[in-house]
């Protein structure tokens, strides 16, 4: 087990490693529901959130629903 370096959103973050995409949204206390993710630069659908690992220099790029009125 090692430290990934991701760039998410244009920055560098380390995640404990292995880890799948909802790892990630759980360790920044994001909501799957509230937020659209692409890893390198392709959509991964809510459904396929927990299957899809995340590797040492992915980008990620998060896209938070903020409700309101």
């Amino acid at each position: 087990m090692s430290d990934l370096r991701l760039i998410v959103n244009g920055e560098l973050r380390n995640l404990p490693g292995p880890a799948k995409v909802t790892d990630l949204l759980t360790h920044l206390g994001l909501d799957p529901r509230m937020v659209v993710v692409e890893v390198n630069r392709e959509i991964v659908r809510r459904p396929r959130l927990p299957e899809v690992d995340l590797k040492d220099g992915d980008m990620v790029e998060l896209v938070h629903f903020v409700g309101g009125g």
